[in-house]
């Protein structure tokens, strides 16, 4: 199937490894060109390095911060320098610390808003005018199943990530009229660093095995195993095409049947 996206040029958050890296790898089979940006330097310049071994691929790494506004400007500047607008956006971001509401604290609420969703609104801020100019765009917000059903001991995740739902349900309205589509993509429970790093604070807030917290999820799985990232990154790349041209203002939920709710 011809997704309509040669040519296209996608940001892409988070894309050092995870699921942004699995979205990067699977845009760049449909012909599209990268920015991938991260914090995490050394990542990027190997998933740079794959996917341009594998597809040829124009790619742009940008090393940033994403719970830095200064650095989130940066961001948009290099991009915009370097391709003139962007297509595809991908906003995505590693999430904040495993923890009880009692221990966190002002300081990591702040960190939270600010790497979640002040991220998602200073990035969108930089390249909707262009999506705009052009009449076309696509807006993909990686969100969580917590939006839905909240996970135990992520108060910080469940909580901010809520308000990326609003801003983007609310957003599509505002944009449809140009061409622009905006939705969420809510992951599971996925064979991720981050999936790793909470079974490991599991561990230590439930006093469980490192096999046991895997087991007590996938027991809560219908489908009864962990996702991968390129099944999520099949559905972002899906809401990226032009078949998903009348698709907007929804949180589509990628988790083997985790969440229970019937909306």
């Amino acid at each position: 199937m011809d997704l309509g996206l040669k040519g296209k040029i996608a940001f892409i958050g988070g894309s050092s490894s995870g699921l942004g890296e699995a979205v990067a790898k699977n845009l760049a089979a449909e012909g599209v060109s990268l920015v991938l940006s991260s914090i995490d330097e050394e990542g990027l310049e190997r998933v740079k390095k794959e996917i341009h071994d594998s597809h040829g691929s124009d790619i742009l790494t940008v090393q940033a911060d994403f719970s830095c506004e200064a650095d989130l400007e940066r961001v948009v500047s290099e991009t915009l320098d370097r391709f003139g607008h962007v297509d595809i956006l991908f906003n995505n971001t590693g999430g904040p610390p495993s923890c009880m509401f009692e221990e966190t604290t002002s300081e990591m609420w702040d960190k939270a808003y600010r790497l979640l969703l002040v991220s998602v609104v200073t990035i969108t801020r930089g390249f909707l005018p262009g999506m705009k100019e052009r009449r076309w765009g696509r807006i993909i917000n990686s969100t969580s199943i917590a939006v839905k059903q909240p996970v135990e001991n992520i108060i910080l995740s469940n909580s901010v990530r809520s308000s990326v739902t609003g801003f983007a349900r609310t957003l599509a309205n505002e944009v449809a009229f140009y061409g622009i589509t905006v939705n969420c993509v809510l992951p599971g429970y996925t064979r991720t660093q981050r999936v790793d790093y909470l079974a490991r604070k599991a561990m230590e807030i439930e006093g469980i095995s490192y096999e046991d917290a895997i087991k007590k999820w996938t027991a809560q799985i219908p489908m009864g195993r962990l996702g991968e990232p390129g099944e999520f990154a099949d559905m972002v790349v899906f809401l990226a095409s032009e078949n998903a041209s009348y698709i907007t203002g929804q949180s589509i939920v990628v988790d083997g049947g985790w969440v229970r709710s019937l909306l």
